[in-house]
């Protein structure tokens, strides 16, 4: 093929901003790259660590370290995918941009920003592709819809550039046509939906597919645009050049509001990055993870969908996120949690979680046509969990509600009457058996985190009454707080094992337990507390690496899950807390390694230290921040606060 000539004039601009990337030197001072295995021909299924993450804040897409976006949904997180080959490779749909020749790989984002940079090194060329999407109120983007941009060039020597473009509409389920615009792109469309690909190099049909097979000379770029609803007019270069600039600026201006100056500055900052990137901004509502379905264990049946907004997950990370100075993200969620409290039908507590606009979450069903994640079946859209009673998200929610009021803004009246009619739901169930935080699909059990949970709900309506003169039933709530707190003292703690059991009459430990000290319910050095921890490390903890509870079946699965990274920096936080700062630091920067490439974590970490379940989860970076605040106050010696 003709190798691709840059028209005059055009693109040098955006030459130069994206060699910021490639720049001499830059190279060898990247912290985080990581070699990957040659970018052809790709293997069945990249694994999940091997992914960078980028997104709009409406949704996000996952781009492998071999040039390859193996997931996207549009136009919202929990909508139907149309490129899913990282959960089936033949029916899932990609979109591949690869530097041909490349021996070795290597992924990086650019400085205090989601815009992601996959280099391809060769013997006698280095190419990159600068991935990134536009979030909607950036200048120079249409607010109207999605740009997913993708830019490559040649940094050194001539390089051929393999572009494959084959969205598969509906997870799979739409047959998809492809029209050729010339000159201009690619149209694709289904009875599901469409999308345009516009190109400044031509593009072939192939199949349901476009491609195009250009090289490009030292210092030449070429620049994809996929969007929704956008034009068939030709791709200018000096368009792609303001977009890139926008949302570097949109990132970089959007981390600066950090107030952490600690030792992990890079792992807070990216963990704070990833959280931000999976808040859906119209509304305010947090996603657990972008994905659907990667296994907590490969080949087995826990594959859940988790693009949704649990209660829970979504009030733990606004919390991290507003101790690091975003009161933004907090005051969006509180707006969408009181809608979800003000909704609620009188006499009936709240759903654990919810779709991003509030709306029920969608039944659960198998997706059979897609072969799962290394051939983890099913396939799950859609979640039951949303049926179950889970008694704990209600002490997660006043926690994150009472650090809002009492570090953001004052709530507003309205959403303490609605707070105030879930806590007089929760005084009338808190004593029934539930589903509990790990969302067991067993029998219902009085879990002991629960619980505890249980008395942080009225514990902490009681000190946002108190402080702001609210009006409140607070003997009824003390009353309340005493009951769940004499039930997990009397009837958790099994003085035989020494420890908090996962519920009264069991004999099995629960790295929930980890959690006390960290809501205050016990002291970080009260005996039952450090007898409790010593059992958890004992039967529980493996170096670093922390599992939730030793499956026995009664959680309605036999097979094995990996270790739970939430646990792990739980664990990190309990010993800091204790005092045991030299085995609290070592243990943090142990749990950094399991990391990937970029600083992102899926929920698990199997045997030999793959990425296992949904990617990114927020529930781990949220942890992530908590752990490195706690530790850095630690270790400079600062006295910790009531509130910390």
């Amino acid at each position: 093929m003709r190798p691709f000539a840059e028209p005059p004039g055009r693109g040098a601009a955006l030459s130069s901003a994206v060699s910021y990337a490639a720049g001499p030197g830059l190279l060898e001072a990247v912290r985080m790259g990581v070699s990957g295995p040659s970018p052809a021909p790709a293997p069945p299924h990249v694994a999940i660590e091997d992914h960078g993450v980028i997104g709009d804040l409406q949704t996000a897409a996952l781009v492998s370290t071999q040039g390859d976006i193996d997931w996207l949904c549009l136009p919202r997180f929990d909508s139907p995918s149309v490129f899913a080959a990282l959960l089936d490779p033949e029916r899932g749909g990609r979109f591949t941009v690869r530097c041909e020749g490349a021996t070795r790989t290597k992924q990086m984002y650019l400085p205090d920003s989601n815009v992601l940079v996959t280099r391809f090194l060769g013997e006698s060329s280095v190419g990159e592709v600068v991935d990134f999407m536009v979030p909607r109120e950036v200048k120079h983007a249409d607010p109207g819809t999605m740009h997913l941009v993708r830019v490559v060039r040649a940094v050194r020597g001539q390089v051929e550039v393999d572009i494959r473009c084959a969205p598969a509409f509906d997870y799979g389920r739409a047959r998809t046509e492809v029209d050729i615009v010339e000159g201009a792109g690619a149209f694709f469309s289904s009875a599901a939906g469409q999308l345009v690909l516009r190109s400044t190099v031509p593009l072939a049909a192939e199949g349901r597919a476009a491609v195009a097979r250009p090289v490009l000379a030292e210092g030449q770029t070429l620049a994809l645009e996929l969007s929704r609803h956008g034009s068939t007019h030709p791709l200018q270069l000096i368009q792609v050049e303001a977009l890139l600039s926008a949302t570097l600026a949109y990132w970089q201006q959007w981390v600066r509001k950090s107030r952490y100056r600690g030792r992990y500055r890079e792992m807070v900052e990216r963990s704070a990055l990833t959280l931000k990137l999976l808040v859906h901004q119209p509304t305010g509502a947090l996603v657990a993870a972008a994905t659907t379905s990667l296994p907590e264990a490969i080949g087995g049946t826990r594959n859940w969908d988790y693009r949704f907004t649990w209660v829970r997950d979504a009030a733990f990370s606004i919390y991290a996120l507003m101790r690091l100075g975003y009161t933004e993200e907090a005051a969006a969620f509180m707006a969408w949690l009181e809608d979800r409290c003000t909704e609620a039908p009188s006499g009936e507590g709240l759903q654990i979680l919810y779709s991003i606009d509030g709306a029920p979450a969608p039944v659960e069903e198998p997706l059979d046509h897609l072969c799962g994640y290394r051939g983890s079946r099913p396939v799950r859209i859609g979640n039951g969990a949303a049926h179950q009673l889970q008694l704990d998200i209600y002490g997660e929610l006043m926690d994150s509600v009472w650090g809002y009021d009492r570090y953001g803004d004052p709530i507003s009246y309205e959403l303490w009457q609605a707070l105030c009619r879930q806590l007089d739901w929760l005084q009338d169930h808190w004593e029934e058996p539930d589903h509990g935080v790990w969302e067991v699909r067993g029998p219902r059990q009085r879990f002991t985190y629960s619980s505890v949970m249980t008395w942080v709900a009225f514990e902490r309506g009681i000190q946002i009454a108190r402080r702001r003169g609210l009006p409140a039933p607070l003997e009824r709530w003390r009353s309340a707080a005493d009951g769940a707190y004499l039930h997990v003292q009397q009837g958790a703690w099994d003085p035989a094992r020494r420890a908090y059991v996962q519920y009264p009459g069991s004999h099995t430990l629960d790295a929930g337990a980890l959690a006390m000290p960290l809501v205050k319910f016990t002291g970080p050095r009260d005996p039952r507390f450090l007898a409790t921890l010593e059992r958890i490390e004992e039967e529980l903890v493996t170096d670093s690496l922390v599992h939730r509870y030793r499956n026995d079946g009664t959680d309605g699965f036999t097979e094995a899950e990996g270790t739970f990274n939430l646990c792990s920096f739980w664990y990190v936080e309990a010993l800091s807390r204790a005092g045991r700062l030299d085995q609290a630091r070592h243990t943090f920067e142990k749990m950094l390694t399991y990391a990937n490439h970029l600083g992102l974590y899926a929920e698990e970490i199997g045997p030999s230290g793959e990425a296992l379940g949904n990617f990114p989860q927020a529930f781990t970076h949220l942890a992530l921040i908590s752990a490195a605040v706690n530790l850095d106050s630690a270790l400079d010696g600062r006295p910790r606060s009531h509130d910390d």
